[in-house]
């Protein structure tokens, strides 16, 4: 999957010159205090119409065929938006230029799309391999979770499970190859026994990453599990 890189260039560019807090990382107009103005958040992609069980845009709410015909691990999956522009460009400043803050808004997002999260015991980051996390310096799915369990009163274990096979970048294979790449991929030595855990992620594209993780859990006895994702592609790209 790739994205034209203009956009995001051009919003680094407008998120190092937002000098006032209410300036709206977007369009900078005024935006009360907030990263995005009223109108630029009302255009945000709403994935407003989806597969409840792997979130695929379009699914008019009922389970898609792809999960009727090969269920995966996961129960359940939630996204906030369609990955599209511009929230492919503000994840992208989050996850590669730092700009942590974002994390917050992602997590205020998904909260309104989850509702109350009833039944969920306990908030999981999904896990980077260590050298990917010290390359970067921050797991941006961590920082979501963390912002996410102070709003829903959950807690967050960011050390629940480890990933433990250092793959390569989904990004550069093929949809169909996706689920080889991943397979054993996480390790989790915790008895999670009866509980129903939520895995939250920044993107879902094929969700092969989502569902070796949900194995994963399930193999030490989680109940249910589903993810939380700030936004999923369109299409298996």
């Amino acid at each position: 999957m790739s994205i034209s890189l203009r956009p995001l260039l051009n919003l680094g560019t407008r998120i190092g010159q937002a000098l006032l807090p209410q300036d709206c990382l977007l369009c900078q107009a005024a935006s009360g205090g907030g990263l995005l103005c009223a109108a630029c958040a009302r255009e945000l992609p709403a994935n407003a119409s989806a597969c409840p069980r792997c979130a695929a845009p379009g699914a008019g709410d009922t389970e898609c065929g792809a999960c009727l015909a090969d269920p995966p691990h996961y129960d359940a999956s939630c996204a906030a938006f369609v990955y599209a522009y511009p929230v492919d460009a503000l994840i992208q400043a989050l996850k590669y230029g730092g700009q942590l803050a974002l994390a917050g808004l992602f997590a205020r997002a998904l909260q309104r799309r989850i509702g109350s999260a009833g039944g969920i015991d306990l908030i999981a980051p999904l896990p980077l391999h260590p050298q990917r996390l010290t390359e970067r310096g921050f797991n941006q799915a961590a920082e979501i979770a963390r912002a996410l369990s102070r709003l829903c009163g959950i807690a967050m274990d960011a050390q629940l499970a480890r990933r433990v096979r250092n793959t390569a970048p989904q990004t550069g294979l093929p949809w169909r190859e996706r689920a080889t790449n991943m397979r054993h991929a996480f390790a989790c030595e915790r008895n999670l026994a009866g509980m129903r855990i939520a895995v939250v992620d920044d993107v879902m594209t094929t969700g092969a990453t989502l569902d070796e993780f949900a194995r994963t859990l399930k193999q030490s006895g989680a109940a249910r599990v589903e993810n939380w994702v700030v936004a999923r592609t369109a299409h298996n790209v």
